[in-house]
């Protein structure tokens, strides 16, 4: 198939990208939101092209995977063509629902018989009130690091963007309290001026903004273990490729979470001492963090592995453009 998709979220589409389709990713001459083309930092296929919006005018599409809702509007646009109608159309939802009337969140595609919304996490679906429209769930795949756990340095490593901003969402606010059992490392786009807004030294905390995926993902490896603690999210990619590294995790029991780590593969837990006694245990006992994150390694390869996810991707796709046909 011909597959038009924007690059939206890294390593959600680093996975998506890796099957046997021929994948058209717009590019505008200012690389901006909605022209981003090719990753830079993540290891694409040759199979990825780029396209700009006055060649898909002229292009093959068979089916258009959305991303966000403005880009109904902009396919219809660039390809000349009804979107559902014309050409199938699946919108992937990759978020929660936005804080606020959380219980009663209305998807913004909601009642619609021209498309098809995939949550990528059961949470998301039960949350999410999409009305009429048809939904279902393809759980995330990701490409399995080349990393591998060492665990060496007694360091507690955490992955976050703007944890500053973002604060209580992303459980930045407990932060001090795991400063207290190890250093911390945390990695991830928008984290320099940590420290100073948690007013924890040198010592205690250190930062790396934006590393590229694979240094970061060596990086990692060497601590000794992975802290999770957002409050509000879907489900961080980048949890389940430290469990994939066979690094054991302290886990925020919330979202999707809960059902992501299996009690055998790491701490997971909503009272917060819980999660302290298990990363002090992870820091003392480098042997028993090996053996967990062993565990945890099994547990992500098995329900997160590539190959399960592309053939999920692969039967949903031909089910919905042979339905059109």
């Amino acid at each position: 198939m011909n597959i038009l998709l924007w690059h939206v979220h890294g390593s959600w589409t680093t996975a998506f990208v890796q099957g046997k389709h021929r994948y058209l990713v717009p590019v505008t001459p200012d690389r901006g939101p909605y022209g981003l083309g090719r990753a830079r930092t993540y290891p694409w296929p040759d199979t990825v092209d780029e396209i700009s919006p006055e060649e898909l005018a002229r292009a093959e599409v068979d089916v258009v995977i959305l991303q966000r809702p403005e880009e109904i509007e902009l396919a219809e646009a660039w390809l000349g063509r009804r979107i559902g109608r014309d050409v199938p159309a699946v919108f992937v939802e990759h978020n929660t629902p936005k804080q606020g009337n959380v219980p009663n969140s209305r998807h913004p595609l909601a009642d619609r018989d021209d498309l098809l919304i995939v949550h990528v996490t059961h949470f998301n679906a039960l949350f999410w009130d999409t009305g009429g429209t048809r939904t279902t769930v393809v759980e995330h795949g990701i490409v399995a690091p080349t990393a591998r756990y060492t665990g060496e340095l007694p360091r507690l490593a955490v992955v976050v963007n703007e944890p500053v901003r973002r604060w209580r969402v992303t459980g930045t606010d407990l932060l001090p309290r795991f400063a207290e059992i190890a250093p911390l490392d945390v990695f991830g786009m928008g984290v320099t001026g940590l420290p100073e807004r948690l007013g924890l030294p040198a010592d205690r905390l250190a930062v790396y903004d934006d590393l590229p995926q694979s240094r970061m993902q060596a990086e990692i490896a060497r601590r000794r273990a992975y802290l999770h603690l957002c409050r509000w999210t879907s489900l961080g990619l980048s949890l389940i490729e430290a469990m994939a590294m066979g690094m054991p995790v302290v886990v925020l029991a919330a979202t999707e979470a809960v059902a992501a780590v299996p009690p055998d593969a790491g701490v997971l837990a909503t009272r917060v001492e819980t999660l302290l006694d298990g990363a002090r245990r992870f820091v003392a006992e480098p042997e028993t963090a090996r053996r967990i994150g062993a565990r945890a390694r099994e547990t992500a390869q098995a329900r997160y592995g590539l190959d399960r996810f592309l053939a999920d991707w692969d039967r949903l796709l031909e089910e919905e453009v042979c339905a059109s046909r």
